[in-house]
């Protein structure tokens, strides 16, 4: 890994939340992972979710996709809470386990009308995987970010 760290960019266009106010328990205390939420836009409807950052595809759902960087750090991005339970409806996969990706490619398109007309939040965790909790850079909540834009940089040996 560079001196650098990981970058890690947004996945998609939103809100950044501190992990702590992701409407889950295990995301809210770090169990999967550090990282933050991203709130999509109120009025968004169909909206591209990309890869934060280069790497293979280990694990590909609709609502969800892990992303291994070739120096075997995992970044986890769930589309949505509980999102699962909609059986992969609002979701278009454009993409197939084991894939290489870079930075900034597309995975998956969600419809994110659908998921809170189903009564879930949209809110998608981006999760640097068995990270601590007291590893995570500092990130400015209520920032707007789009996808593509740098979300955090990850501290090189952690």
């Amino acid at each position: 890994m560079t001196s650098g760290g990981l970058l890690v960019i947004a996945p998609l266009t939103g809100t950044v939340l501190p992990i702590t106010e992701v409407p889950d328990p295990v995301f809210a205390a770090s169990m999967v992972g550090a990282g933050v939420g991203i709130e999509p836009e109120p009025d968004a409807d169909l909206v591209d979710v990309v890869a934060p950052v280069s790497g293979r595809l280990l694990k590909v759902h609709p609502h969800a996709f892990i992303v291994l960087t070739p120096e075997g750090r995992g970044v986890l991005v769930h589309v949505g809470i509980d999102t699962v339970k909609l059986d992969g409806a609002p979701f278009t996969l454009h993409v197939t386990e084991g894939d290489d990706v870079a930075a900034g490619d597309r995975v998956v398109t969600v419809d994110v009308t659908a998921v809170r007309a189903a009564g879930m939040s949209p809110i998608s965790p981006v999760v640097v995987m068995d990270a601590a909790a007291d590893t995570m850079p500092p990130v400015t909540a209520g920032t707007a970010v789009a996808a593509g834009d740098v979300l955090f940089r990850w501290p090189a040996g952690h």
